[in-house]
């Protein structure tokens, strides 16, 4: 069964009604969505910054966001660095779910574009992936305010070593 969201998004000059189609998730999509579920309880950071899991598909990842008064700058709207800490945390989970089990990942690089602020509500980080090498995974992110619109876009690579631990 597809399901049909709209969604307003801007392109180019004008707004243009942007239709992206999703399926229902599969009981796999289920269990690996409460799966990271679960594992992103333990990690403080997402925690203490309230990034929630709404879904999570071969190659894609998303989160989501409700703002609250401390992910706010002096000018009352979500902090850049909030943003892209989400881009960054959705995106990973995307790449991970591309990658063969047992690879670990690590951000090398991460480029953001503010396109309007996030002054509040529920935000929606939609990460998908563009290519998974065997070194490294090429993903990009959009972060869309509650109303629809683009707030922000996101290329990420994660560097990728099958049978190594980032860790010592």
């Amino acid at each position: 069964m597809l399901l049909v969201e709209l969604q307003d998004a801007p392109e180019g000059l004008g707004r243009k009604r942007r239709i992206a189609m999703t399926k229902k998730m599969s009981k796999e999509e289920k269990r690996v969505t409460e799966l990271v579920r679960r594992r992103m309880k333990e990690s403080r950071s997402t925690g203490l910054l309230g990034f929630d899991v709404e879904s999570v598909h071969t190659g894609r990842a998303i989160f989501r966001l409700d703002v609250r008064p401390n992910h706010k700058q002096i000018h009352g709207v979500v902090h850049g660095g909030i943003l892209a800490a989400l881009a960054d945390t959705t995106a990973a989970i995307a790449a991970y779910t591309a990658i063969p089990n047992g690879t670990e990942i690590a951000t090398v690089e991460l480029s953001i574009n503010y396109l309007e602020p996030v002054p509040g509500g529920r935000i929606k980080a939609d990460a998908r992936v563009l290519r998974a090498g065997r070194n490294f995974v090429v993903t990009e992110c959009e972060i869309f305010n509650e109303d629809g619109s683009l707030a922000a876009k996101a290329l990420l690579t994660f560097g990728a070593t099958a049978g190594h631990s980032l860790y010592k």
